[in-house]
Order: C-alpha cells, then structure tokens, then sequence
C-alpha cells in the first residue's frame, strides 16, 4: 500500500517577506529552502501564495519558476484594508480537507497567530500541520500548536547575514543551491514599520490609530504580514562523469544570472541529512532517489554514468561520502552520512582548506571549496545560524585569521 505523504503549501507571502527583510538582516525570502525541506517528508501536490501581487510583482517569476499557484488578493477595499487574503487561505485550506482526502498533511507558510484556530480544526480533521515562519517574526502561539514546525532561518540553504554584514558582502556569500535571483520589489516604507509579535514591536503598532492601515502591506492586530523571495533550484553539473550540461531556460528573465549549482555528491548528501532529521528510523536507497526525483524530476543516475541506483550509491560509499548497511530488501540497502564530527574538528577542516589555498582564501566561495572535500558538510548541522558565524568562530577559536577586505569587498581567511 501506498504510504508516501501527500502535502499541500499554503504561504501567507506578505508575512514571511517582510519577516525576512526586517529580522534577516534585508534578505529577500527564497522559497527553494523551503521547497527541498518538504520534498524529503513527502509529495507535495498543492502549493498556493497568497497576496496582493501589485506589490510583488518581480517576485512572481521566481514562485511560478517552483510552480507555486498565485492566488491575487487585492486588499485596497476604500480606506481601509481587509484581511482578504488571510481569509481566502483560510477557507481555501478548510474546504481542501473536506474534500481532498488523500492530503494527510497541510504546510502552513505564516508566523502569525491568527492561524492557530485553522491548525487547532485541521488537526481536529486528522490531518498532520507542518508551520514555516521566520523565527524572529513567529508567535510563540504557533509553533506549539502545529505537529511540527520549521523555522525559515535554520534551513539549510539559508545563510543569515551576521548584524552589520555588508549587502556586497552579503550578495557575495556563496549559496551552491540557488540560481541567481533578480533584485526583490522593495516594499513600502509603512509596510517596513508594522509590527512583529513581540512586546517592543507591539508597542509601536498601538501608536497608528486602529481604523488606518498602510495601504501597502497587510497588518494585524497580533503580527504582521510578511512577504516571500524567489529562488529556483539549479540543475546538478554532472560528476563523476561530465555530459553536456543543459541550463534552465529563463527568456523571460534577462537580468537573472544564473549561477552553478551544487555537484551532484553535495546534493545527495544534503538530501540524505534532512531524511535523517526528518524520519526516525533507516533511509534506504529508494527513499533516497524518491526525495532527490522530488528535488529534481529529471533526476537520472544513468546521466552520470551509472546503470543503476544502487550502483550510484555504492561509487558514492566507495569514495567515504555515504556509508552502506543491511537494508529491508535485498538490492535496497539503508543509507547513511558518516560521523561529521565535532565543532573542533571542523573548524581543523575549515583550516586545512584554508592551507590548502595558500594559506588566504576569500569567505565567497569557500563553503563550496569545504563541500568539494566533504559533500556532507554544513554549518547548521554544527549549531551555527550561517556560514559567516561558523567562520568567526573558527577565528575566535584561533583556527584561522579573519579580516575585511575593502578592495576585495569580503571577508578574508588566513592561516599562519
């Protein structure tokens, strides 16, 4: 029988947009994290953003590139503003349950907590609630309320810009997993000034008199609606054998510059991490190409050489990037990472590369240097919000020496 998990995606888009430009450091939100977070806990099969679109207009090609359905809500109602959108997803989610019932689990994309009272019914209906949200712009009454709930900026994928960081240095910073995305549409300067579910922001959402709203972004009582980046995912070059790489087309985008993607053995071992997170007993190598073909569907292993799965996992076991045991079937082994080690020993890692490079070596591009030697790895796994916090605390630590470069625009690695 048929066990695989059917998801459907409802993103409240002005919420976790304005979330992650006001609490991320300016970033724009990218919803390819997202997007390989959930191919590894089943097949989504809706994914619906909700919004007022005039205000996001350059985002939409970014959501349409991951073939999420754009629901237009226009909020400006006279003088005063509706929550329209709000309620659209609502009744949207509430008649899915009734009549889809091959969904089992619903993934609600919001940190506002004007939504508990739809997690509360739809688990009420039996169904499995997965909750996204910023964590800086969540309310503490939604997480507890959901099965399980995944904070955007602990994704891998996401690399949160430390206070004060450069938007050069930023740009910068590499992200293996993400095509290059065009310049956000910035949003209003009243939308930047409503409020996040904590007492310091909340205050100041008491000032601006109840019955005016801003006109440009959509604000409650109890938090404040965010809004969402682009991303598309980048096609694996092909390692170890190299065919001819075909790039996604992008006629429509002319000012998107498309960037190289992760090699195929990073891909693999970051979608073998998130199944070891997200079940608690063995992956096999099926539920592994069934999470990569989620990812990717023109996923094939004989692109890269190989007849067969199995053969493609055991080149990999053979090389020490995944390790091989007794699977529930014959021909389907259990996959899994090695042992990543402990912050010590990475940071003994991060400086090897660094030697290795001469002994100086900019932070833009280095992760990806790090992930050449050892596909598995990841600062997140490690305790650490992002790639530039990992390497400061490398170098406070003594690992390596750390610097700004005015002429490189980037921070600068040094061993001694």
């Amino acid at each position: 029988m048929d066990t695989e998990e059917r998801l459907a995606v409802f993103l409240d888009y002005e919420n976790l947009a304005l979330g992650a430009r006001e609490h991320l450091g300016g970033m724009t939100f990218d919803f390819g994290p997202i997007a390989d977070a959930l191919a590894v806990r089943g097949r989504v099969v809706v994914r619906r953003a909700y919004a007022d679109w005039s205000y996001f207009d350059e985002d939409r090609r970014a959501l349409t590139r991951h073939q999420v359905e754009l629901i237009e809500m226009p909020q400006r109602m006279g003088a005063s503003r509706k929550n329209a959108a709000d309620i659209k997803m609502v009744v949207d989610a509430i008649e899915m349950a009734f009549e889809r019932d091959y969904i089992s689990t619903f993934v609600m994309c919001t940190g506002d907590s004007d939504f508990s009272p739809l997690v509360h019914k739809l688990r009420e209906l039996n169904k499995r609630v997965i909750g996204v949200g910023v964590e800086l712009s969540t309310s503490r009454l939604l997480p507890p309320a959901c099965d399980e709930f995944l904070f955007y900026d602990r994704l891998e994928g996401v690399d949160v810009p430390e206070p004060g960081e450069s938007k050069s240095s930023r740009s910068s910073s590499p992200r293996p997993a993400r095509r290059g995305r065009a310049k956000a549409k910035a949003a209003p300067d009243d939308a930047a000034e409503t409020a996040v579910e904590s007492p310091s922001s909340a205050e100041q959402a008491a000032e601006p008199a109840a019955t005016e709203k801003p006109e440009k972004a959509a604000t409650k009582s109890a938090g404040a609606r965010r809004s969402t980046r682009k991303g598309s995912k980048a096609e694996p070059p092909a390692e170890p054998v190299e065919p001819e790489e075909t790039p996604t087309e992008d006629t429509d985008d002319n000012d998107d510059q498309v960037t190289e993607g992760p090699t195929m053995e990073v891909r693999v071992a970051q979608t073998l991490a998130d199944l070891e997170s997200s079940t608690s007993g063995d992956v096999t190598a099926s539920a592994l190409k069934r999470a990569l073909l989620r990812k990717d569907p023109t996923f094939s292993e004989s692109e890269y050489g190989f007849r067969s799965f199995g053969e493609f996992v055991r080149y990999l076991a053979d090389r020490g990037i995944v390790e091989l045991g007794t699977g529930p079937a014959a021909g389907d082994p259990s996959v899994s990472l090695p042992a990543q080690g402990d912050t010590a020993e990475a940071f003994a890692f991060l400086r090897s590369v660094v030697a290795e490079d001469g002994g100086s070596a900019a932070m833009s591009g280095l992760k990806d240097q790090l992930r050449k030697r050892r596909p598995a790895f990841s600062e997140k796994a490690l305790g650490f919000r992002g790639f530039l916090q990992f390497c400061k605390a490398a170098a406070e630590a003594g690992a390596v020496d750390m610097r700004w470069d005015d002429d490189e625009d980037a921070y600068i690695l040094t061993v001694s």
